[in-house]
């Protein structure tokens, strides 16, 4: 129809317009989908469509563990996600974002990252869905601005209005906290509605505990924890200015990760000495020895 994509028209938010023929005669501008050029490990992927008599639908791949609020909200019967798996999540997320982020040409901003919007595969490997809201920009252009507000409330960057990389981050930072937390966005019981006002005031209470998911029973590494929470809290800076690019966010996640995984193999091998020792301590004491 475009010859190859020979004749570019112009470009929009959703993607490059092509000039091309219908039928060999009817003139017509064919629009190239965003959805169609974004590829990687950690964003869902677009299988196909179907267009017949008139009803269109998208299909992407099944993701069979749902999504991550389903595992926070405690009204399924499903596990507890570990700590260690809640940062493989988020590295995961992450590392797609990033790829929205710098990965794409011309980059691309999602601007409705939430816990629902994170799916499950069978192995819990995280991957961003819902890209109904995304747009395209040049990167490094701050000049674009989005005139209609776009995202889910709690999850919204404050500096509503811009079209940038960093409405994400926030979005992120706001996801991170909710992983960390299990709290909801925004409660109004709570004596701070907003997840980051309720953070901030536990916080100078100085209780790490108090923060974390009581469902985690404190199983997680406090240097880990306390990084993580640096990193959600930096994410959802109300200023953009202040807050990590999702490069710098990954590489911060790695590290927490790392600690974690040190302290349970630290332990594992603390558990391991402890059982020789009883063995040792029984094969000396009861069982006769070869002479």
């Amino acid at each position: 129809m475009t010859s190859n994509f020979q004749r570019a028209l112009g470009e929009g938010g959703f993607g490059i317009v092509y000039h091309g023929y219908l039928n060999g005669s009817e003139e017509v501008a064919v629009k190239v989908e965003l959805l169609l050029r974004v590829h990687h490990t950690n964003l869902v992927s677009l299988v196909g469509y179907c267009d017949e008599r008139g009803h269109l639908a998208l299909i992407y791949e099944y993701m069979s563990n749902v999504d991550l609020k389903h595992h926070l909200s405690g009204k399924h019967d499903v596990s507890i996600l570990k700590w260690s798996t809640r940062l493989r999540i988020a590295i995961d997320a992450a590392l797609g974002l990033e790829y929205l982020h710098i990965g794409c040409r011309p980059s691309m901003v999602h601007r409705d990252v939430k816990s629902t919007n994170i799916l499950l595969d069978d192995q819990f490997t995280a991957k961003i869905a819902d890209f109904g809201l995304s747009r395209s920009f040049q990167l490094g252009d701050e000049s674009h601005i989005s005139t209609v507000v776009a995202g889910t409330p709690g999850y919204l960057d404050p500096e509503t209005g811009r079209l940038a990389e960093m409405s994400d981050v926030y979005s992120f930072g706001i996801v991170l906290l909710e992983m960390m937390t299990n709290q909801r966005v925004i409660d109004q019981n709570r004596e701070k509605r907003h997840i980051t006002e309720w953070v901030a005031l536990v916080l100078n209470r100085g209780d790490i505990t108090k923060i974390m998911d009581p469902n985690l029973y404190g199983d997680y590494n406090s240097n880990s924890v306390w990084k993580a929470l640096e990193l959600a809290m930096s994410c959802a800076n109300p200023s953009s200015e202040k807050r990590p690019s999702m490069s710098q966010v990954i590489s911060v996640l790695k590290e927490c990760l790392t600690s974690e995984n040190l302290m349970r193999n630290k332990n594992h091998d603390m558990e391991s000495d402890s059982s020789l020792e009883l063995t040792k301590s029984f094969d000396t004491e009861v069982v006769p020895r070869a002479r």
